[in-house]
């Protein structure tokens, strides 16, 4: 792989995706408040597993995304520190479908909250 900028790009790159990780915490956050504070539905989606319906499913999408991402931010933290090259194309791929789902699941959240 070529070689990038060899400045401070490499850390102002991992600053960026630190903060894109905090802000997606948030919206875990959202998504798990109105899930917890929502009420609660007769018919659940999984057997007798209290609280697992649509909102619940969204919760639990939502947090194994953010999990996704966090793997991913650590895994170019890490791979800044060693050299300063390209992100490589499956990480990419990885860190957008991450964030594509959790955009789709924050709106079925909004939609099935309210």
């Amino acid at each position: 792989m070529e070689v990038r900028d060899p400045g401070l790009q490499p850390e102002r790159t991992t600053l960026a995706w630190r903060r894109t990780l905090i802000s997606l915490v948030v919206v875990d956050l959202f998504i798990w408040r109105s899930w917890l504070t929502s009420e609660p539905s007769t018919g659940n989606l999984i057997g007798d597993l209290p609280g697992l319906d649509y909102q619940g499913i969204c919760a639990l999408m939502a947090a194994a995304a953010t999990v996704v991402l966090a793997c991913v931010v650590w895994v170019r933290s890490r791979q800044l520190h060693v050299g300063n090259e390209a992100a490589s194309a499956r990480l990419v791929l990885v860190s957008t479908l991450a964030v594509m789902g959790l955009g789709g699941t924050a709106i079925a959240a909004i939609a099935l909250g309210g």
